[in-house]
């Protein structure tokens, strides 16, 4: 009898002794605490992981802006017999009008109306970074900072000075 009535008094134990059961919904705060801090970790590795490829790639466009400038200034001067003369940041010292390298109408065959490179490239972090060349009109040196690696200094026209770095890759005229 008194088990009776202790029963009917307790509701949770009527419950659990009748086989029906609450279901548990949501999760507990050790299990999303756990979750989020897995989900950091792994955003913090992808972070990491992709900063080396930004440079990397940075790296990539350099090397190919270089081997635009140097295609551009072979043919110059198979046109003109003569590299582009000049000593500093590319971008400024190699064009002849609005940022293009055009013929200077020093022959026929170097006519102003021919243009070599329509746009001088830049740097991808510029104005931080720049590419410097230099030429006396019989040979030529282009030179960048590349953010991988570790290349030993370099000078272009006497200076070492890409921007904010100190260049260590160079292009010469082959």
């Amino acid at each position: 009898m008194k088990i009776k009535k202790y029963l009917a008094r307790n509701t949770k134990f009527r419950i659990l002794n009748t086989g029906y059961r609450i279901p548990n919904t949501g999760f507990t705060l050790i299990e999303l605490l756990v979750s989020i801090s897995i989900i950091a970790i792994l955003i913090g590795l992808s972070l990491f992981g992709l900063s080396g490829a930004r440079e990397s790639s940075r790296d990539a466009k350099r090397k190919g802006d270089l081997e635009q400038i140097r295609s551009g200034l072979e043919i110059f001067k198979s046109d003109c017999s003569k590299y582009p003369s000049g000593n500093g940041v590319a971008a400024t010292v190699i064009p002849n009008s609005a940022g293009a390298l055009k013929g200077d109408d020093s022959s026929a065959s170097c006519s102003s109306s021919n243009t070599y490179i329509s746009q001088v490239p830049v740097d991808p972090v510029d104005p931080t970074r720049t590419y410097l060349y230099s030429s006396a009109g019989v040979t030529y040196e282009l030179c960048t900072a590349l953010e991988q690696g570790s290349e030993p200094a370099v000078t272009c026209g006497g200076s070492s000075s890409c921007g904010s770095a100190t260049c260590n890759y160079k292009v010469t005229n082959p």
